[in-house]
């Protein structure tokens, strides 16, 4: 049985739209940002250099934590080298980013933003979608989305070794207590990692869900709350997280490759 645009009941109107507004810029500019991250990741994990700043401990997100024996000396500072030094194709960030990247990629925010935005699945509400049949997401592969649940407890794991870089960027240069541009630069950014991962929606059903009756779980209902607060904007700070690990990265490499020299707040 036919369930796309074209079946049966569906109104048959021969634009795909009525829509008079500029329905078409959101999905453009939802897959310019999305596309620019995509272009972005995908050149950092193969150029596999400038990520560690010794002098005042600025690790770049991409490559924490850094798991390789061929790993920079020194960036491996929080769980050692468990794996062998990769081969010259590979870099440490492959394995660091299918966590974030798998949360991210079966997101119940970033699907709809995907789905529209390169699948035309619809494109827009109240656009007809150029498919002949949907299934939803019950076949293979979209059916694998059903693991963001699960993603979610790696993605706080994720969000706390951020928060530990970070913290070890109050680095100065004579080895003391410093403050300097990157060291606020990766605090905000671990603060939106953290206000991304614990609005998102699974969050919110393990706080507060199966549960019949708030006024027994006081605790809980005020965790829940807080977490709807995030939940609220969710969109928000999906894309202020996704902007703000690449600002980090990509600021580390500046320093890290001597283009600019980290603006120094207290040393």
């Amino acid at each position: 049985m036919s369930t796309g645009t074209t079946s049966p009941g569906r109104a048959k109107i021969p634009a795909r739209t009525l829509r008079t507004d500029r329905w078409w810029v959101w999905p453009l500019l939802n897959a310019a940002g999305l596309a620019f991250f995509l272009v972005y990741g995908t050149f950092r994990i193969f150029y596999d250099q400038n990520y560690w700043v010794e002098e005042f401990h600025y690790l770049a997100p991409f490559y924490s934590p850094c798991l390789a024996a061929s790993c920079v000396e020194g960036s491996s500072h929080f769980l050692g080298t468990p794996l062998p030094s990769l081969p010259a194709w590979m870099s440490p960030a492959m394995f660091v980013l299918v966590l974030p990247g798998g949360f991210r990629a079966t997101c119940y925010y970033y699907r709809k933003t995907y789905y529209r935005a390169f699948w035309f699945s619809p494109p827009a509400c109240a656009v007809a979608e150029p498919h002949k049949a949907y299934s939803g997401e019950t076949r293979f592969p979209l059916i694998f989305q059903n693991v963001h649940r699960y993603f979610f407890y790696f993605a706080v794991l994720v969000a706390a070794v951020l928060t530990y870089d970070a913290f070890l960027a109050f680095h100065g240069e004579d080895g003391g207590f410093g403050i300097g541009l990157g060291t606020v630069i990766l605090w905000v950014n671990a603060v939106l990692i953290w206000a991304y991962t614990l609005g998102c929606h699974s969050c919110r059903s393990i706080t507060g869900g199966r549960l019949n009756h708030f006024s027994r779980h006081p605790v809980r209902y005020w965790i829940w709350t807080q977490v709807s607060k995030l939940n609220a904007r969710h969109q928000q700070f999906a894309w202020y997280s996704l902007f703000s690990v690449l600002a980090a990265d990509f600021y580390v490499l500046l320093v890290a490759s001597g283009t600019i020299e980290d603006f120094r707040i207290y040393n």
